[in-house]
């Protein structure tokens, strides 16, 4: 039955020679209300996309021919395949049933129409569009209007562009004029449905349009009406009814839109005012088809959507109407443009705007097509520019003139070389390179990194170095121009020049300048460099954590470069540069290994002659390189390296030598910097020294310099508004300049009250004076008990141990002096060391505090002196450091008498004569000395 059903179908519907006259229809249409269909289903429109179970039928002048029908072969798994074949039959619907279009002409008026948004391009009658709609109750509406043969739509335009929703809330979020439009194709997939429709004319809303009853479609035929009888006979009642129920309550459900969405609009059609084929019309229509001409010319892309458009094959010159909209439909204006031509009903003024925007893509095309010609000559001229570098490259190699790159590359590093000294063990590692250099592929990784180790190689200075200056007078006047004092540094290097001059050739030295900042570490070793006639370079190590910033990295690491040194030896072009090695007292370590460790070659005068860097893996020759390190504390160093350097102090400097330093070498540095002459600017000596004594405290010069700065600069500011011509810095007006004092009183205590006694430290700023002050923290009387001890003041452990060990040998000598006086072992005591925020540690306070505990326990303020020395634990004062600082420190705050160890006589008398001058100095050796000079020598 099934395959007899299939060949009348066919046989009545496809065969030529039969004419589908309505009888033959009504004909098959009884034999297939009987017969299951071959899987077939029919859709109006034309399927693009030769989907299955689609129904294909094309409107056209009211009759209906079938397009495409395709065969569906069924399988059964079960016996009774035949029943089953007979009840599938009898559930489907017949072909033509009422629930699709079987011919549709599209209505001159229809006044509901389903509503689609659209963001972007309008559609314009007679043109075909794809849509896509993803709103399920939207979906459902356009389902059951296809089904009831009312394939139409309204698409309008949204007002708003950013919402991508099919549906709106309002009539207020579209535009009033659309189009009216068919369905000519849809395909459901699943969660979305895909239109093409075609706009017919131009519509406007009037209204909302809100369903409130299910429409039907038209009345049944016999043919139904007995299938749905032979199958309410075979079904069980209660669950049919149970069935039909849920169905009819899911469509009601379905087809109640929510109350916030428009779907269903009252639409008016809207028909363009009459107008005459005058000139002007004539005009504009032959502007808009030239327009479209150069435009097609211009763009060949518009060429195709051009012929897409008009595939109708109609006229489109004697069509003014259709002619507008193709205009603005051809372009690619924004839809606030695009949307007045679509509601504009005047044809004239619809020509207008459709030729204006015409003109606007014109320009448009044009720009691009400038563009594109500027890149592509652009292009052409990189390539002919490159063509013409190849044929002549290869012209002149074949004339001889110029050679391959590999040998230019080999020729211009043995030209390097001609007058260099390279060791035999160099020139061999060169001549490999050169030869696998030869072998390589200039494109390849190992040819770039052979050249660059080439090129570091040959760039050294193998055998050059710079002629020296071994004149002592020369060398000594540059010194002494530069800077002042420093005699320890410039007979240092006075002694190196003479005996170079002696041995009749140069060798190197590694020095260390230690001292405070500010006192001309590093500006001393340039001067050295000029008065050598030395090339200078300069690096600093404070922070440096990776030993390849001195050995250089291995040439397998991407980016690798030698060290320092080599980079040091190829910038100067010498092999006998100095080289001032900055802040080596604040090297750091890190996972990169320990610099510090890898200095320890570079500094050794047995090793550095054959120093061996991790880039060019051959060995370099620094023995002639002059080394000069700088350091603020000496501690700070590891001792294997300090022992490599040989080390020169540079202490602070006294007022006379900061005033000196002032007078000859920063104020005139500050005058030529701001563009001030002598006669502008006068600093008197009374300022200056007022400026030391009140603000400028420290060891170096400094700070000392940043205050005549802005002393300059202030003098510059007076000038220019033209307050003054001139001014000189007086005591009186310094302040003015400056500001407040920073320093008001010399010292803490005029007279120091007993248990306070003044001693002397040194810190990485130069010397100071320290105070140090004793109390009793429990002055109850009681049960006697064992003495304690309280340490503050942020002091270090060291010191900790001297303030232990002066409490000891106070004790002691107190019961050998007093045996009835048990204060100091039965009190507890408080120690406190003024400027709690600052760090203190040394032994070198010793005597200070056992002479402060003495002072607490008699109840007897000390003399007016400063002291200092490392006190042992039988009584004996043993050196410290730092003399000259703490020399210094006592003369700033008007102290005269100094009790300084014994064997710490021979730093004193090597102080120049200026700093001992006013000085009244005691040298002890055992504590009693100590006492009797602060005591008096009273118990």
């Amino acid at each position: 039955m099934h395959i007899a059903s299939v060949l009348v179908r066919n046989t009545a519907l496809l065969n030529p020679s039969i004419r589908p006259s309505s009888q033959t229809v009504r004909n098959v249409t009884k034999i297939a209300s009987y017969c299951k269909p071959a899987g077939n289903r029919f859709l109006n429109g034309h399927n693009l996309y030769g989907t299955r179970n689609a129904r294909i039928c094309s409107y056209n002048q009211g009759y209906a021919s079938v397009k495409k029908v395709q065969n569906v072969r069924h399988y059964s798994k079960k016996a009774n395949q035949e029943e089953e074949e007979t009840a599938d039959i009898k559930d489907d619907p017949p072909l033509f049933s009422s629930q699709l279009p079987a011919t549709v002409a599209v209505p001159e008026v229809w006044p509901q129409v389903p509503v689609i948004a659209i963001n972007r391009n309008p559609v314009f009658p007679r043109f075909i569009k794809l849509i896509e709609i993803s709103n399920p109750a939207l979906i459902d509406l356009i389902r059951r209007k296809v089904k009831l043969n009312q394939p139409y739509v309204g698409i309008f335009l949204r007002k708003k562009e950013d919402e991508k929703s099919d549906v709106v809330s309002s009539l207020d979020d579209l535009h009033d004029v659309g189009v009216f439009a068919q369905i000519h194709e849809m395909q459901d997939m699943d969660y979305k449905l895909r239109l093409v429709v075609m706009a017919h004319r131009r519509i406007k809303i009037t209204g909302q349009f809100i369903e409130d009853e299910i429409e039907t479609g038209p009345a049944e035929s016999d043919a139904e009406r007995r299938r749905r009888k032979y199958r309410n006979t075979r079904r069980q009642r209660n669950d049919t009814d149970a069935e039909q129920e849920k169905e009819v309550q899911d469509t009601k459900d379905a087809k109640k839109p929510p109350p916030d969405q428009l779907m269903m609009v009252k639409v008016e059609n809207m028909m363009h005012e009459k107008f005459q084929q005058n000139e002007e019309v004539k005009a504009l229509t032959q502007e808009i088809i030239k327009t479209i001409r150069d435009i097609i010319n211009m763009n060949p892309l518009y060429r195709e959507s051009l012929h897409h458009m008009l595939a109708q094959g109609q006229r489109v010159v004697d069509d003014p109407v259709y002619l507008a909209d193709l205009g603005a439909a051809l372009t690619a204006a924004e839809p606030k443009d695009l949307q007045p031509v679509l509601e504009e009903m005047d044809i004239p003024k619809r020509l207008l705007l459709s030729l204006s925007l015409l003109k606007k893509e014109y320009e448009l095309s044009k720009l691009q097509q400038k563009i594109g010609k500027e890149v592509e000559e652009k292009v052409k001229q990189q390539h002919r520019k490159y063509i013409l570098h190849e044929q002549l490259k290869v012209i002149k190699k074949e004339l001889g003139l110029e050679k391959d790159d590999k040998d230019a590359i080999g020729e211009k590093f043995r030209e390097r070389l001609a007058d260099k000294v390279v060791p035999p063990a160099v020139q061999t590692v060169i001549d490999e390179e050169l030869n696998k250099l030869n072998f390589l592929e200039s494109h390849s990784s190992e040819f770039n990194v052979t050249r660059c180790y080439l090129d570091w190689l040959t760039s050294l200075p193998w055998g050059v170095s710079s002629e020296e200056n071994l004149k002592l007078e020369d060398a000594q006047v540059i010194l002494h121009e530069d800077h002042y004092g420093m005699e320890d540094i410039k007979t240092r290097i006075l002694e190196f020049i003479a005996v170079s001059q002696l041995k009749g050739s140069t060798q190197g030295k590694i020095l260390c300048f230690h001292g405070p900042p500010g006192v001309g570490k590093t500006s001393i070793a340039r001067s050295i460099a000029r008065a050598l006639n030395r090339k200078y370079f300069r690096f600093s190590v404070g922070g440096m954590t990776d030993v390849a910033e001195i050995k250089g990295h291995r040439r397998t690491y991407v980016g690798a470069m030698p060290g320092k040194l080599v980079q040091c030896l190829k910038k100067t072009n010498t092999e006998n540069p100095l080289v001032l090695i900055d802040e080596v007292d604040k090297i750091s370590k890190g996972v990169h290994g320990d610099p510090s460790s890898a200095l320890l070659e570079l500094l050794d005068p047995e090793q550095n002659s054959n120093f061996l860097d991790h880039y060019l893996d051959v060995p370099v020759d620094l023995s002639r390189v002059l080394f000069i390190c700088t350091a603020n504390v000496l501690d700070l160093i590891p001792e294997p390296l300090r022992d490599r350097m040989e080390l020169i102090e540079m202490s602070g400097y006294v007022a006379e030598e900061k005033l000196a330093i002032a007078q000859q070498y920063l104020i005139p540095t500050a005058r030529k910097n701001c563009g001030l002459t002598e006669e502008q600017i006068n600093i008197t000596p009374e300022a200056l020294h007022t400026l030391i004594k009140s603000y400028c405290r420290e060891s170096g010069v400094r700070n000392l310099q940043k205050h005549i700065e802005k002393i300059a600069r202030k003098v510059a500011y007076k000038l220019v508004k033209k307050e003054t011509s001139s001014l000189s810095v007086t005591d009186e007006n310094l302040s003015e300049l400056v500001g407040k004092p920073t320093f008001k009183h010399d010292r803490m205590y005029d007279v120091t009250p007993p248990g306070v006694v003044m001693g002397l430290a040194w810190t990485a700023m130069g010397g100071s004076t320290l105070y140090i002050e004793t109390a009793v923290r429990n002055t109850m009387q009681g049960e006697k008990q064992s003495g304690s001890l309280e340490l503050t003041g942020h002091l270090g452990d060291v010191m900790k141990e001297s303030a232990r060990i002066a409490l000891t040998v106070a004790r002691n000598y107190l019961k050998d002096r007093q045996p009835t006086n048990d204060f100091l072992n039965t009190s507890h005591l408080h120690l406190h060391v003024p400027e709690g925020a600052t760090p203190k540690d040394g032994p070198s306070a010793g005597v200070t505090i056992a002479t402060a505990l003495l002072s607490l326990a008699l109840q007897r303020p000390a003399n007016t002196l400063a002291m200092t020395g490392e006190l042992t634990l039988t009584g004996r004062v043993l050196p410290v450091g730092g003399i000259k600082e703490k020399i210094i420190a006592a003369k700033r705050v008007g102290v005269t008498c100094v009790i300084l160890p014994e064997d710490n006589r021979r730093d004193f008398d090597d102080l120049p004569s200026f700093i001992r001058e006013g000085i009244d100095v005691h040298f002890v050796s055992v504590y009693d000395d100590v006492f009797k000079i602060v005591f008096d020598g009273k118990v």
